[in-house]
């Protein structure tokens, strides 16, 4: 089984300028953890998560305790988290895979970098979202790894 067999297709996408408030907004209307974000000519350039949102949330008071030469403080001064962006908050390096790659392959990837979806490129262009819920949903389907058993899981 490959990724193309239960990816999601044609994901929704934001652009970098929006507003973490029209990201929040999409996120909850959509019931989505992670955001690709695309540039005008539709190009993945970074993807936000619930993390990001999260961080950017409490960034006054994290932002505080961070140490000289920690993680970079998401709010300048006098800046509130509500005037933040997509593209202050985003993840850049973003780990991707393509619709032919094999599906085991793609969850281990996403299990071992502790990611909860990978974005599906094809010639350049986003085409897709593999996430932890498509892999979950094919296992549970019996479509990899044999019938599911649910006496076989530990409550």
């Amino acid at each position: 089984m490959v990724v193309r067999d239960v990816m999601t297709e044609d994901p929704f996408t934001i652009e970098p300028e929006a507003s973490l408030d029209r990201a929040v907004d999409v996120m909850c209307a959509k019931d989505l953890r992670h955001l690709p974000v695309v540039d005008q000519a539709g190009q993945l350039i970074g993807i936000i998560a619930e993390r990001d949102l999260r961080r950017a949330a409490l960034a006054p008071a994290v932002d505080e305790d961070v140490p000289a030469g920690g993680q970079r403080p998401l709010c300048r001064p006098g800046q509130a988290p509500r005037d933040l962006l997509v593209k202050d908050v985003m993840s850049c390096d973003v780990l991707t895979t393509h619709p032919e790659a094999p599906l085991a392959h793609a969850a281990r990837v996403m299990f071992e970098r502790r990611v909860g979806s990978l974005p599906v490129i094809l010639d350049g262009r986003l085409v897709g979202m593999l996430t932890e819920k498509d892999v979950a949903r094919a296992r549970a389907d019996g479509r990899i790894g044999g019938a599911f058993d649910p006496a076989g899981i530990l409550w």
